[in-house]
């Protein structure tokens, strides 16, 4: 388990948004980044979440409505990793599966990629 603070680990979650390529995150609809310590109880292994309705499954009646929540875990990254190059790793790699939910790929699809 890797130590670090709230604020170190919200700086990696910054650089890894900052390293998805322009062209995808200006096609980010309606979607905020939160850094959360924990996972949900229900799932408290959880790295990512993505809380939303992805682009693809969005009609003529979305509109009026909360900004979709990618949300990053920080204890439980931490926890899988032993030092701060496998951080910087885990939160890539987290991030952009999380965003891909929000463009409507699947888990599954992100495996294939290797963004498991």
């Amino acid at each position: 388990m890797v130590e670090m603070s709230e604020d170190r680990f919200a700086e990696l979650v910054e650089a890894a948004f900052a390293q998805v390529p322009q062209e995808l995150t200006a096609l980010l609809d309606n979607v905020v980044l939160f850094v959360e310590d924990d996972a949900p109880a229900d799932d408290p292994d959880l790295l990512g979440l993505y809380d939303g309705v992805a682009l693809t499954e969005r009609d003529t009646a979305y509109g009026g409505v909360l900004p979709d929540r990618i949300m990053i875990f920080r204890r439980p990254t931490l926890a899988i990793c032993e030092t701060e190059e496998e951080v910087v790793e885990e939160v890539g790699i987290t991030v952009v599966h999380e965003i891909a939910h929000h463009f409507g790929i699947d888990d599954e699809r992100l495996h294939e990629l290797g963004y498991a």
